[in-house]
């Protein structure tokens, strides 16, 4: 189970760094939907033995991080009739590289944070790396959708670090991230669709053209 936890937390700061260098939006949401299947399985590759806790979190990860939310991500792109994010604020090597430097300093972060023990000593700092990799695609894309997946990587960031308290934290309350997560990005989508309508785009920029 350790080797497997290793391998799969691999797994995700390789599909960060995929969806960093890519330019079709129908890559970044398979992209994050493998990365939603991947962090489905970490809550059984963790637990030091299963349970209904274990089981449930990873049914629920998947469902919402694997299947729904790229399922969204997916029509929404259809709707929009969008393909590809063209001109990105930061190109696409050089944000590569910055996901490059964003992985080594979570890993300097991660050997000094004051934690307590966790069973994978990977689990810290790809979480740190997904968090900060998540910003990037964040702040350097122009297409709200992508920007969308930079939230949702974010946010898996956050959900990688809850994993180190798992066994502490009360099972509503990691629903409750989740059903946040969905509010969340269910919001996000009537924005998309709205920008999309008014002004034939979805550079968020183009928000600086809204008036009263």
């Amino acid at each position: 189970m350790h080797s497997a936890a290793q391998l799969v937390l691999l797994l995700v700061v390789l599909s960060d760094l995929a969806v960093l260098g890519t330019t079709r939006l129908s890559s970044c949401i398979r992209g994050l939907a493998a990365q939603g299947l991947l962090l489905g399985l970490l809550p059984l590759l963790l637990a030091p033995q299963l349970s209904v806790h274990a089981v449930s979190l990873a049914l629920g990860t998947v469902v919402v991080k694997a299947i729904v939310l790229p399922w969204f991500l997916a029509w929404a792109i259809r709707e929009a009739a969008v393909r590809r994010e063209i001109e990105p604020l930061v190109g696409f090597i050089a944000s590569q590289l910055l996901g490059a430097l964003a992985v080594a300093l979570a890993f300097a972060i991660a050997s000094r944070l004051p934690l307590p023990t966790v069973r994978q000593p990977l689990l810290v700092p790809v979480s740190l790396a997904t968090l900060m990799i998540g910003f990037i695609v964040l702040t350097t894309r122009r297409k709200a959708l992508t920007q969308v997946v930079g939230y949702l990587i974010l946010e898996n960031g956050i959900y990688l670090f809850g994993l180190t308290h798992t066994e502490r934290v009360p099972f509503l309350i990691e629903l409750g991230v989740l059903l946040d997560v969905f509010v969340g990005v269910f919001i996000m989508g009537i924005v998309v669709f709205h920008i999309n309508r008014e002004f034939d785009s979805l550079d968020s920029t183009r928000l600086t053209e809204l008036t009263d």
